[in-house]
C-alpha cells in the first residue's frame, strides 16, 4: 500500500481543449499538499486508465466544458475493466443538471458545478483518497491483493 498524500490525476478527456478550470483545480490541489498529475487536453480514455494504473492514482478529476462529460461512463467502464474500481472519479465544469444523475449512476463520486467552493473540492478528494487507502489497508490485513 502506498503511503503519502493523495495522488490525483486532473485531466480533460475527449475534444474539450479549454483547460483554464482544470489548471486552477490542479494548482489548488497541489497547494493543498496533494500529488497532482496534470495532463494536457484531449486525452483518450485508455491513456487516462494507463496513467492511473502506472501512478497508483487515488482520484481522477475530469474537467468538462463542452459536453465531454458524456463519455465519462466509458471511463468508468474502462477503470472497472482494469481493476481500478476503487479509484474515485469526480467531474467538474459545465455539466447540465439533466446529465448529473447519469454520471452518478455510472459510478462518479461527485459532480462539481461552476461556483463550487475550492475547499469543497479539496475535502472531497481527501475523503476519496482516505477511503481508497483504508480499503487497501483492509485488503492487506486480510491478505487480499489490492
Amino acid at each position: 500500500m502506498r503511503e503519502g498524500p493523495p495522488k490525483v490525476i486532473v485531466t480533460k478527456i475527449g475534444f474539450d481543449g479549454h483547460d483554464r478550470g482544470s489548471r486552477v483545480i490542479a494548482a489548488t490541489l497541489r497547494d493543498a499538499g496533494m500529488e497532482v498529475i496534470y495532463t494536457p487536453p484531449w486525452q483518450e480514455i485508455a491513456t487516462v486508465v494507463k496513467l492511473a494504473t502506472e501512478e497508483d492514482a487515488d482520484v481522477i478529476g475530469v474537467s468538462s466544458l463542452a459536453t465531454d462529460h458524456l463519455i465519462v461512463p466509458r471511463l468508468m467502464d474502462a477503470l472497472r475493466a482494469a481493476g481500478l474500481d476503487d479509484v474515485g472519479v469526480i467531474v467538474g465544469g459545465i455539466v447540465p443538471a439533466k446529465d448529473e444523475q447519469m454520471l452518478l449512476d455510472a459510478g462518479v463520486a461527485r459532480v462539481f458545478h461552476p461556483g463550487t467552493a475550492l475547499d469543497d473540492v479539496v475535502a472531497t478528494v481527501r475523503a476519496l483518497a482516505q477511503a481508497r487507502h483504508a480499503h487497501h489497508a483492509r485488503d492487506a490485513r486480510q491478505g487480499t491483493p489490492a
